[in-house]
């Protein structure tokens, strides 16, 4: 029968073998990341693929101002169904319609020596548009500007379903990162023997926004021009290679 207690010396012993155990263990089972005869070889490589996009985003938006808050918020409500209802009219459907931001600020006078004065209130309502169909860009925002939008920023392009293009940037990177581990080896005098890891990074690289502070009354007769351009993925490779005889 085992004591209940045992002396202290005996307790370390134990203790000592039991972590020898743990710690053969934990060794036995971390496998070699390369042979005993192998370089292992680290290579960066970047590619793009580019697209036209078919997907543009714009803010649109209602300014009012007037004596009091409430007054100035209720101008703008009715201002802004206006503006809803040319956006409904476009053929926006409601998921591509999201409200950014309401507010009422209130309006300074700054006069020397003296605490600023309010003057009035600005209230601003700001809902962010999705144009699925590039072609309708130019009349959608002739429209939110003749129904009473007095703020309008965009657009930004995007591609809708950019995974296509990624893959192609993925095999163009994975390609330029195997030539250029062939080229070490070859001037090492060894030859690649495998992949040991790939990680990836990436990102959308698209035209930049084009700012369109607009204003009721600005619009011509003919419809706005807007040119998408093109837009660029890339995708960034981190692969580690084997080397060896």
């Amino acid at each position: 029968m085992i004591p209940r207690t045992l002396p202290r010396f005996l307790s370390v012993a134990f203790a000592t073998v039991l972590a020898s155990g743990l710690a053969m263990t934990a060794s036995a089972q971390t496998p070699s990341t390369t042979s005993s005869d192998g370089t292992l070889l680290s290579v960066s490589a970047e590619a793009q693929a580019t697209r036209v996009p078919d997907i543009a985003t714009i803010s649109s938006g209602v300014v009012t101002q007037a004596a009091d808050a409430n007054s100035a918020l209720r101008a703008n409500a009715e201002q802004m169904s206006k503006v809803m209802a040319a956006v409904k009219a476009a053929g926006i459907a409601e998921r591509d319609v999201q409200t950014t931001g309401i507010g009422v600020y209130p309006q300074y006078r700054y006069a020397e020596n003296q605490p600023p004065a309010i003057t009035g209130y600005q209230a601003t309502n700001t809902v962010s548009l999705k144009i699925r169909d590039l072609t309708k860009l130019g009349k959608v925002l002739d429209a939110l500007v003749a129904s009473g939008s007095n703020q309008i920023n965009g657009p930004s392009f995007e591609i809708d379903e950019p995974e296509a293009a990624y893959d192609e940037a993925r095999r163009n990177a994975l390609k330029k990162a195997e030539a250029r581990a062939e080229m070490y080896a070859k001037a090492l005098g060894l030859r690649v023997r495998r992949i040991a890891s790939i990680s990836e990074g990436g990102g959308f690289n698209q035209p930049g926004p084009m700012p369109m502070m607009m204003k009721a009354g600005m619009a011509e007769a003919r419809d706005t021009q807007i040119s998408p351009g093109e837009a660029s993925l890339s995708v960034n490779l981190n692969v580690v290679f084997e080397l060896g005889r």
